[in-house]
């Protein structure tokens, strides 16, 4: 069953603004470029930029349990490295990442639009080759938008896709058709994906995206409604190549023999 590439996001800073990407590079073992690049620790969490691992998400700033994340409007620049933040309308801090000064004036900003959320004061955090993805395995992650549709139904209220905060959106497959991929290699543009995981949500989906307001409750409503709680599933790129909007996805056919 074949389907297309409706949109392609990255997240530069764990639990900020996605940006959508028209094309990109996929890279064998690797996530989206410049995906999950950099953190916002939550107060001092043991990472070391010198031997970075994995950390539970609960350590940054995050959507889970810091909503008003998603009323800001962010951009990463990836010429200059600089991440540039927008409040109500206007421009509120800009630094360059790779400057003690820049990420300094980054760090000030969500101490104070944080302050009642912090565990100690907030600290820029990035390591060469790392990703601060939600699991330790460096993966894609895909969301079905029929699937979408079906808890769109259940909520009875229009769900944003992007609340689902997802690399590659996909149209084209049946409701839930995602889950059957599990084990499987599938073909998405010129590159070649084992699908590994489903993904389990928590109440970060709760978070409208654009207004940081929690109005619904998106675990709670998959449970009731489907039995579980998980939308999209995650991939290790096994095949590196480009994949863009309006390109092909689907299982390879050596799969289906």
């Amino acid at each position: 069953m074949t389907a297309t590439i409706q949109s392609i996001y990255r997240y530069p800073v764990k639990g900020l603004t996605p940006e959508s990407l028209p094309r990109v590079e996929l890279v064998p073992g690797q996530t989206l470029p410049a995906d999950r690049l950099y953190a916002i620790e939550n107060g001092p969490s043991g990472f070391d930029p010198a031997a970075p691992g994995y950390f539970p998400k609960q350590r940054f700033l995050m959507l889970m349990r810091n909503e008003r994340l998603a009323a800001l409007r962010t951009r990463y620049h990836d010429a200059s490295h600089t991440l540039s933040i927008v409040q109500n309308g206007e421009e509120a801090a800009r630094g360059d990442l790779r400057t003690p000064e820049g990420r300094a004036a980054i760090e000030r900003f969500f101490a104070g639009y944080c302050a009642d959320e912090l565990r100690g004061s907030p600290k820029v955090l990035h390591a060469d080759g790392h990703s601060f993805s939600d699991v330790a395995a460096k993966v894609v992650s895909i969301i079905n938008l029929a699937s979408v549709a079906a808890l769109e139904n259940a909520v009875g209220v229009p769900v944003d896709p992007l609340r689902f905060r997802g690399n590659v959106y996909v149209n084209g497959w049946p409701a839930w058709h995602e889950f059957s991929l599990l084990g499987k290699t599938i073909h998405a543009g010129h590159a070649r994906l084992k699908v590994v995981k489903r993904i389990v949500r928590c109440a970060a989906t709760d978070v409208e995206p654009g207004t940081g307001i929690r109005d619904l409750q998106i675990p709670k409503t998959l449970m009731q409604a489907f039995g579980h709680m998980d939308c999209g599933v995650y991939a290790e790129v096994t095949g590196g190549g480009e994949i863009a909007a309006g390109d092909t996805i689907g299982e390879e056919r050596s799969s289906l023999i």
